[in-house]
This record gives C-alpha cells, structure tokens and sequence, in this order.
C-alpha cells in the first residue's frame, strides 16, 4: 500500500465516529469499544443513580441497541419516567445500601442530578449558595449483591456508579471475589460550583487493587477493565 493509500485508509471514520452519545463525556462510545473488543455484543449493565433514561446516560445507547438490565434510582419520579422510557429494562426505586442499613435518608436537590444519601455531601454543595436540599425522604436499600441474585442470571457485563458522594462507599461494599464484570463505569471527580473540584484517586487506586485497569477517564467519570477479561480477549 503506497503512502497516498495508507492516508486516505487512515481518514475513513471507524463506525463509532457515526454514533450518537448520550452520556455526560461520551462515556458510552468508549464503553462500546471495549464490549466490541470484548465480543460483548448485547452488554447486560446495572447503572446505579440512573436519574434518567436518556440524558447524561452510560446505558441508554445499549438500551437503544437491544441490550437490557437493572437501573436503580432512589427517585421515585425519575424512576417512574425511567420505566416509561425504558419498557424493557428493570428501575428499582431503591439505594443500594453500603452496611448493615434496610433505609437510609435521601436528600433532594432542587437539580436532582446532585441528588444524594450522604447529608455530609448534600451540605456541602448547599453551602455553595446556588443549589439545595429541597425534601428528605426515606428510601429502601439493597446490596448489590441481592439485587445480582433477583435479576441477573449471572454477573452484569456493565456495572456503572453515580451516586454523589457514596461511589467509593458502595465499590467498598462490593464483592470483588464473586463478581467481576468486565467494565465499571464510576464518577471520579467531586461536584463544586467553584472550579475547585477533586479528583477521586482513593477510588482509582481500589479499582487498581482489584485488579481492574484504568482504561480511559473522560475527567469526570473513569471507566476500569477487568484485567483477566481484557487479557483473554
């Protein structure tokens, strides 16, 4: 292949380049790659804080394409227009819990994309004047591992986490010796509407200990692999 050849091969867009994302960072564009490197083609997932069915979703793009699985949302309202969208997939108006609790307090925010089971962290971003706690509800919890068992038939190829300040707390609860899906999708950078946001690397280096590897990281969301499963590929 002449020089002029290997150009033009190089500028035909991969299929990906054609495909509408509807994550926050186009999370699910990259997640789609791994899952064709993986030969994965209808990924089952467990989007923990779903919010909603489309916008800002790691899963709505393999909903549209056939896939299914579990959303958990402890928003009663955004669970019901979940189901509505979503006819096939399974919303669970609950949280997952991440001890001993059965419920737990969940704050809602008047943007309830910040909507959070951590009073610590629902304080915290009220204290920064433009959003707050608008109502506190209690909301039932499951593990992760009773909801596995109620409706997966195996382990979900996808598990991706969104939870505003319990994301660490909830991979902690997480049974990494009899579980292991492919791919996590987590939230990795804390909320602030002061431009002085953090980067969760107390989160990278327990997915790291895990064995999985940190594939890509759009900033706000880092996306792991299972070392053994990209390995075996």
């Amino acid at each position: 292949m002449n020089l002029l050849s290997r150009v033009k091969t190089s500028l035909i867009p991969s299929p990906d380049q054609h495909r509408t994302s509807y994550a926050q960072c186009g999370e699910d564009l990259i997640l789609n790659h791994i899952f064709q490197a993986l030969k994965i083609e209808k990924p089952t997932y467990l989007d923990i804080g779903a919010h909603d069915p489309k916008y800002i979703s790691n899963t709505y793009f393999f909903y549209k394409n056939g896939a299914g699985g579990v959303l958990v949302e402890p928003d009663h309202e955004l669970c019901r227009k979940i189901t509505k969208t979503r006819s096939r997939d399974i919303c669970l108006n609950v949280g997952v819990s991440v001890d001993a609790r059965k419920e737990a307090d969940f704050y809602i925010m008047n943007s309830r994309t910040l909507n959070t089971f951590s009073k610590e962290e629902a304080d915290r971003i009220a204290a920064q004047g433009i959003y707050r706690i608008t109502d506190v509800r209690t909301v039932q919890l499951l593990s992760i591992d009773e909801i596995v068992k109620a409706h997966f038939p195996s382990c979900p190829n996808l598990i991706s986490i969104d939870v505003e300040g319990w994301d660490y707390e909830i991979l902690k609860s997480f049974d990494f010796r009899s579980l292991r899906p492919e791919v996590f999708c987590v939230e990795t950078l804390t909320f602030t509407t002061k431009n002085d946001e953090n980067k969760r690397t107390d989160i990278i280096d327990f997915m790291l200990s895990n064995e999985y590897f940190l594939y890509a990281d759009t900033y706000i969301n880092s996306i792991f692999v299972e070392r053994r499963a990209w390995e075996n590929r």
